[in-house]
């Protein structure tokens, strides 16, 4: 698949996910995060969040991403997560509770197409699988609210399942999968460095993954310094 070669659409609602989402809070970890975990935790070593920064998760599930970010900016810094779920949220809490980090994470439950953060108070931005989520048309609107929220020369690194190196068996297999059982099978394959250079972010670093069988693009890319 090229990178002109249209991907599948979103056809669930926000409400149907949100359902979801909360439906499956406290078994994700058990059918999802082991197969994620190491794309994920690539991603936040490339964002490598420092000491002191302000930094934002959109999407952030049961917590993993938050809990890795909250130790890398220490006390002197802030980490903020937007998911749609609510009882991923509670989830999410519960893990930073148990390490001792709440006081450093503000959580908010909403649309991550309007968030509530400041324009230019953010220093880098993280996602994991939650880029695929949105419908085509909802992309744009999203990472335009990403770098109104970045700081200048600020960050943002994006993990999702790629449209490239798909057609394989594995991956035909996978979006039949997606288009006649979206409510399990919910991530589809886009183009995600495509995508964050059509909002104007500049690559600095880009690594495809396989995830049983399936590419993943790891990307970090920069706004703007002015």
């Amino acid at each position: 698949m090229n990178a002109n070669t249209p991907v599948d659409r979103v056809h669930r609602s926000k409400d149907a996910a949100r359902e979801s989402y909360d439906s499956l809070a406290r078994f994700y970890d058990v059918l999802s995060g082991g197969f994620e975990r190491r794309s994920r935790e690539r991603g936040l070593s490339l964002l490598a969040p420092a000491e002191g920064e302000r930094v934002l998760e959109v999407g952030f599930g049961t917590g993993h991403g938050l809990a890795r970010l909250a130790r890398a900016v220490g006390p002197a810094g802030a980490v903020h997560g937007i998911d749609i779920s609510e009882r991923m949220r509670d989830v999410a809490a519960a893990r930073l509770a148990r390490r001792g980090l709440c006081e450093r994470v503000d959580l908010v439950v909403g649309d991550a197409l309007t968030m509530p953060l400041e324009s230019g108070s953010i220093a880098a931005i993280f996602m994991s699988f939650f880029l695929e989520l949105l419908d085509t048309p909802e992309i744009p609107p999203f990472l335009a609210q990403c770098a109104r929220v970045l700081a200048p020369g600020g960050r943002i690194c994006a993990v999702g399942m790629s449209a490239e190196g798909t057609g394989g068996f594995v991956s035909s297999c996978y979006r039949f999968a997606h288009r006649h059982f979206e409510r399990l099978v919910d991530c589809r394959p886009i183009h995600v460095e495509q995508r964050l250079a059509e909002a104007g972010f500049a690559t600095e670093v880009k690594e495809l993954e396989r995830m049983c069988g399936l590419p993943v693009e790891i990307v970090l890319s920069r706004k703007s310094g002015t």
